[in-house]
C-alpha cells in the first residue's frame, strides 16, 4: 500500500530575491514572481485572481486573507499561517505546504495538482467541490475537514487525523487512507469500494453494515 504515483516539487529559482508583499500593489497586474517573502503579516490582504510564480513564504502569516481565483505554480509555504485564508476557484500547481497552519482554510470549488501537505494544521479546512489530482496528505491534522462532492485522483493520505472529516458524495476509491486515525468519518458506503483501510478500519467500518464482528 502507500502512494505509488509522483508528485512534482516546486521549481524554485537558486536565488529568490527578497521582496516586500506589499509591492505588488504598485503592478498594474497583481503578480509576484521569482522572489521569497519572509517574517511578514498579510493578515486580512484581499486581492482578486493573485498569480504567483516561483516564490517561497516563510515564516509568513495570512490569517483571514481572501485571494479567490488565485494562480500559484511552483511555491513553497514554510512554517506560515494561513488560517481562515481564501483560495476558493483557485488554480494550485506544484506547491509545498510544510509546517504550516491551515485551520479553517478555503480551496472549495479549486483545482490542486502536485501538492504536499506536510505536516501541517488542517482542520476544519474547506475542500468542497474541490479536484484534487496527484495530492499527498502526510502527517497533517484534518479534523472535521469537508472534502464533499470533491474530484480525487491519485490522493494518500499517510499518518494523518481524518476523525469526523466529511466525504459526503465523494468517491474514495483507490484512495489510501490505511494509516490515518479517526473514530468516525462522514462516507456513504457506495463511495468506500476500493478504498484501501487498514484491517481495524475494516471492522468500523463493518458495523455500518450492521455486521457483527467476532474475535
Amino acid at each position: 500500500m502507500g502512494h505509488t504515483f509522483k508528485v512534482e516539487d516546486p521549481k524554485i529559482p537558486a536565488r529568490p530575491v527578497p521582496v516586500n508583499f506589499q509591492d505588488i500593489y504598485y503592478e498594474e497586474d497583481p503578480f509576484l514572481s521569482h522572489c521569497t517573502i519572509e517574517n511578514a503579516g498579510l493578515d486580512q490582504e484581499e486581492i482578486d485572481q493573485l498569480v504567483i510564480s516561483k516564490v517561497i513564504f516563510r515564516n509568513v502569516s495570512f490569517t483571514g486573507a481572501s485571494f479567490p481565483r488565485i494562480d500559484m505554480t511552483d511555491v513553497i509555504f514554510e512554517n506560515c499561517d494561513l488560517s481562515n485564508a481564501n483560495f476558493s476557484d483557485g488554480i494550485i500547481h506544484r506547491v509545498i505546504f510544510k509546517e504550516c497552519k491551515l485551520l479553517g482554510v478555503n480551496f472549495s470549488r479549486a483545482h490542486l495538482g502536485n501538492v504536499r501537505f506536510e505536516e501541517c494544521l488542517a482542520n476544519m479546512s474547506d475542500f468542497v467541490e474541490a479536484r484534487l489530482k496527484q495530492v499527498i496528505f502526510n502527517q497533517t491534522l484534518l479534523q472535521n475537514a469537508n472534502y464533499s462532492d470533491c474530484e480525487l485522483l491519485k490522493v494518500n493520505f499517510h499518518h494523518c487525523n481524518l476523525n469526523e472529516i466529511d466525504f459526503t458524495q465523494t468517491d474514495l476509491k483507490g484512495i489510501d487512507i490505511s494509516t490515518c486515525k479517526f473514530t468516525r468519518i462522514n462516507v456513504a458506503l457506495e463511495n468506500l469500494s476500493g478504498c484501501e483501510v487498514s484491517p481495524d478500519q475494516a471492522i468500523g467500518f463493518a458495523s455500518l453494515l450492521g455486521l457483527k464482528v467476532k474475535e
